[in-house]
C-alpha cells in the first residue's frame, strides 16, 4: 500500500519529469523549452526520429470486462450480468491468467522536442473469465460454483495507433490514440438438471474499437529504449448471436450479445536499428539557484510479481492463491511552490493502476511495498498529497538543499522548527531508513521496508490528514504529529472526528558517528497510540463461541467501539563503509483490539544488508538481503482460528506459527533517472498458517524518476 516512499532522487530529466505523473493524459508537458537544434550541436533531449521494433509484455496488470445484455433462453428474458475482471479472485477467475505480450513496430518524426509517430503491434494473450455458474436467472444457483458456466477467452490483441509526445533528456513522454481489436471465444456449458446430457456451445466472435493510451520511454542506449505504455480499449459490442440451447424443462435457445473493455499496462523494450542521437551525458539541466521558487519532478514505478504454487489444504477469503501473475503501476507528480522565505506549499497527483498478488491479501508481511489496498483495474488518480510546510529557522549554522522531489531547493538553518499541515504520510517523517524504507527502490516486503507492527494511520493507499511539528539539531531530532484514522478498519474514509478517535506518533532520531568504523548511523524510537472504531478479539471470540453471533465478522462489526492501540518500534541503520550498510527493526502494539490501517502483525523483527556494486564496477547498483519476523497476540490468533478476516489476511482456520520471510533483490541502475530490479522472496507460514506453504516469489521492478 506503498506507506510514504521515501522520495526518489532527481535526476538531470527534472524539468517537465513530472509529466510522467501525466500516464493517463493527454497533453500538458511541462518543461523549460528546450534549445533549437544548430548544426553541429546536440540538443539537449534524444533524438527519436526513425523506424524501431520491440518487445512488449504484461506480467498480470491487464484487465478486460465482457457484458452480456439482452440475453434469452427460449422466450425467457435474462437479466444482463457481467464476468468481471480477470484479478485472479477464485469466484471469477479461477485459473485465469492476465499476461499479454507480443511485437511492435512504428516510425518516428520529430521537431525540436515534439514528436509524432505512427505504430502497430500485435500480441497474444491467455485471458479466460468464467461467469459463476450462479449468474441470476440462469435458474442454476444451486450448481457448485466451480463449475463454469459460460467462460470468455481472448487470444490475440491488435493495436495500430498514432503517437504524440515531447522529449526531454533521454526520456519521451506522449499519449496515444488509433484503432484495437481482438478475437474472442465464448464457450458455454449447460447441465441439464433434469438428469440429461450435458450441452455445450462456443461462438468466435471479432471486435473492432478504438484505444486511447500513454506512456514514456527511456534511452538506454543509442540502440535500445526501455518504457512502460498504457492503453485503454474499447471495442465495443458484438450484434446478436446464438449460443448452444439450454437442456431440460425450462431451457431452449440461448441468444445474446457482448460488449468488451479493456485497460493494459506493457512494459516494453525497444530496438532502434538507425541509433538515437543521444544528449551530453553527465549535465545537469536546470540549475538549483537557492531562490528558486518552483519544484517539479515526477516518479513511476511498474512492479510485475508472480507466486509458485505451494501446499494449500484449504483457501479462506483472504488466503493467498497460487500459481498467478499480478502487476501495479503507479505514477506521481511532485509539484511544489515557495510562497515566502521558510514557507511552501506541495501537491502530489497520482495515477495508480493494479492489484498485488491475490489482491493483495494473504500475507501479513505482503510481499509488494506498491500493492495498494485500494487497487484498480483502471488508472485511479488521487489527490495523495498537498500541504504546507512552515520552517523557522533558530539561527547558528546553516545547509543548502537542493531541488527534489517535494524540496524547493533552499537555505535552512540547521537548528530549526518544522510545521506541516495537510494530507501526507506518516512514513515521510517517521519511521525512515536509508536501507530499507523505500519499496520503489529497495526492499519490498512490508515487514522489511517498515516496522510492521506499527500500525500508523491512513486511508486504502496510506495517506492521512493532520499536523507533523519537528525540532530539528545536526545530533538528533525530536518530531510528532497527531493525525485522522479510518472510520473503520481498512476503510478508506478518515474518521473527522479527530478530537474523539484519531492517532498520535512520536518519534526521537539520535544521529551518530561510530568511532571504530568513522561511518555514520541512526537510531529512531517511535511511539504510536491510536483510537479508532475497532473490535476487541477477545470480545468477538467469546461472543462468537457462545452462539451469540454465527459469524465472528459479523461479531466484530456489531461490536467496534473507540478503542485504544498503542505500540512501539526502534528502528537502527548504520554504514559499515561507503558501500556496506546495516539496518534492523523491532516492533510491537498491544494486540488487543483490530488494526486500523497497515496490517496484520502485532510483533514484528528484522534486518539486512544493502550494498552498493562499486567492488565489481557498478558503483550506483544495490544489492539486498533482508529477513523479517512477525507473529500476533494470543486472542489475535483465536480470532483468526474461529474465522476472522483481518486487513491482509484470512484463511478461515489457522495452525498458528510466526510469519517468516526473507527477500533478496537487485537494483541495476540504468542512468541517473532509471533502475531495474529484480526481487525474490520466500515467505514460511503465510498469514501465520504452518498449514499453508511456504511460498516463493519473483519480480521484476522498473522504477524511473526526475
Amino acid at each position: 500500500m506503498g506507506r510514504g516512499q521515501r522520495f526518489g532522487g532527481a535526476s538531470g530529466a527534472r524539468l517537465a519529469g513530472c509529466a510522467l505523473g501525466l500516464a493517463g493524459a493527454t497533453g500538458a508537458f511541462a518543461a523549460d523549452p528546450a534549445a533549437p537544434r544548430a548544426t553541429g550541436t546536440v540538443p539537449a533531449f534524444v533524438d527519436w526520429s526513425g523506424g524501431y521494433l520491440g518487445l512488449q509484455g504484461s506480467g498480470g496488470n491487464s484487465y478486460g470486462a465482457f457484458n452480456f445484455r439482452d440475453t434469452t433462453i427460449g422466450a425467457r428474458a435474462v437479466p444482463a450480468f457481467k464476468t468481471g475482471d480477470a484479478t485472479g479472485r477464485t469466484d471469477l477467475a479461477r485459473n485465469a491468467t492476465t499476461a499479454v505480450g507480443g511485437l511492435f513496430g512504428g516510425y518516428n518524426w520529430q521537431t525540436g522536442p515534439w514528436l509524432y509517430g505512427l505504430e502497430a503491434d500485435v500480441s497474444a494473450a491467455n485471458l479466460k473469465r468464467p461467469v459463476a455458474s450462479s449468474a441470476p436467472g440462469f435458474g442454476y444457483e444451486d450448481i457448485d460454483p466451480a463449475f463454469g458456466l459460460i467462460r470468455v477467452k481472448t487470444d490475440v490483441y491488435g493495436t495500430l495507433r498514432g503517437r504524440f509526445g515531447y522529449a526531454f533528456d533521454r526520456a519521451l513522454v506522449y499519449a496515444s490514440f488509433g484503432l484495437a481489436g481482438a478475437n474472442v471465444r465464448v464457450l458455454a456449458t449447460y447441465p441439464d438438471l433434469a438428469g440429461g446430457s450435458t450441452a455445450t456451445a462456443r461462438r468466435d466472435l471479432s471486435y473492432l474499437g478504438f484505444t486511447l493510451g500513454a506512456g514514456v520511454q527511456f534511452a538506454l542506449s543509442e540502440q535500445f529504449s526501455l518504457g512502460i505504455d498504457y492503453r485503454y480499449l474499447d471495442l465495443g459490442g458484438s450484434g446478436r448471436f446464438d449460443l448452444g440451447t439450454v437442456p431440460g424443462p425450462g431451457g431452449g435457445p440461448v441468444a445474446t450479445r457482448a460488449a468488451y473493455t479493456a485497460n493494459q499496462m506493457m512494459a516494453r523494450l525497444s530496438w532502434h536499428p538507425g541509433g538515437l542521437v543521444l544528449p551530453p551525458a553527465g549535465e545537469e539541466s536546470g540549475g538549483n539557484a537557492l531562490d528558486q521558487r518552483f519544484s517539479l519532478h515526477g516518479q513511476t514505478t511498474f512492479v510485475a510479481q508472480g507466486v509458485t504454487g505451494f501446499r494449500a489444504p484449504y483457501t479462506g477469503p483472504a488466503s493467498l492463491i497460487g500459481r498467478q501473475v499480478q502487476s501495479t503501476t503507479t505514477a506521481t507528480a511532485f509539484l511544489g511552490l515557495k510562497l515566502l522565505e521558510g514557507t511552501e506549499l506541495y501537491y502530489n497527483p497520482e495515477f495508480s493502476q493494479g492489484f498485488g498478488l491475490s489482491r493483495t491479501l494473504g500475507v501479513a508481511g505482503f510481499v509488494n511495498g506498491e500493492a495498494q489496498k485500494a487497487g484498480a483495474p483502471f488508472p485511479k488518480l488521487r489527490s495523495n498529497r498537498y500541504f504546507v510546510r512552515q520552517t523557522f529557522g533558530l539561527g547558528g549554522e546553516t545547509e543548502d538543499v537542493p531541488d527534489g522531489p517535494n524540496q524547493v531547493a533552499t537555505r535552512r538553518d540547521i537548528e530549526r522548527i518544522t510545521v506541516v499541515a495537510g494530507k501526507f504520510a506518516l512514513g515521510d517523517y517517521f519511521d525512515g531508513n536509508i536501507y530499507a524504507h523505500d519499496p520503489r527502490v529497495d526492499f519490498m516486503n512490508w515487514g522489511i521496508w517498515a516496522s510492521g507492527a506499527y500500525d500508523f494511520p491512513a486511508n486504502l493507499p496510506g495517506f492521512t490528514q493532520g499536523v507533523m511539528v519537528e525540532y530539528n539539531r545536526a545530533e538528533f531530532a525530536i518530531r510528532a504529529a497527531y493525525t485522522q484514522v479510518p472510520k473503520e478498519p481498512s476503510s478508506d474514509v478518515l474518521d473527522p472526528r479527530v478530537f474523539r478517535r484519531a492517532g498520535t506518533t512520536v518519534e526521537f532520531e539520535e544521529r551518530h558517528v561510530l568511532p571504530v568504523l568513522d561511518q555514520p548511523g541512526r537510531l529512531r524510537i517511535g511511539f504510536f497510540s491510536n483510537v479508532g472504531n475497532t473490535a476487541d478479539y477477545r470480545q468477538v471470540v467469546g461472543l462468537t463461541q457462545a452462539g451469540v453471533f454465527g459469524d465472528i465478522n459479523d461479531a466484530a462489526a456489531a461490536t467496534r467501539a473507540a478503542r485504544r492501540k498503542t505500540g512501539f518500534y526502534l528502528n537502527l541503520e548504520q554504514a559499515v563503509t561507503p558501500d556496506l550498510g546495516v539496518f534492523a527493526r523491532v516492533s510491537a502494539n498491544n494486540g488487543r483490539s483490530e488494526s486500523l490501517s497497515f496490517t496484520d502483525i502485532d510483533q514484528s523483527v528484522s534486518g539486512g544488508v544493502s550494498l552498493k556494486g562499486t567492488a565489481w564496477g557498478r558503483p550506483a547498483d544495490t544489492v539486498g538481503l533482508g529477513t523479517s519476523l512477525n507473529g500476533i497476540s494470543p486472542s489475535h490468533r483465536a480470532f483468526f482460528a474461529n474465522g476472522g478476516i483481518g486487513l491482509l489476511i484470512g484463511d478461515g482456520r489457522l495452525n498458528y506459527a510466526p510469519e517468516r520471510a526473507i527477500e533478496a533483490y537487485y537494483a541495476l541502475s540504468l542512468g541517473n533517472a532509471l533502475t531495474v530490479s529484480f526481487n525474490y522472496q520466500h515467505v514460511e507460514n503465510p498469514a501465520y498458517n504452518r498449514d499453508r506453504g511456504p511460498a516463493d516469489f519473483f519480480a521484476t521492478r522498473i522504477h524511473a524518476d526526475f
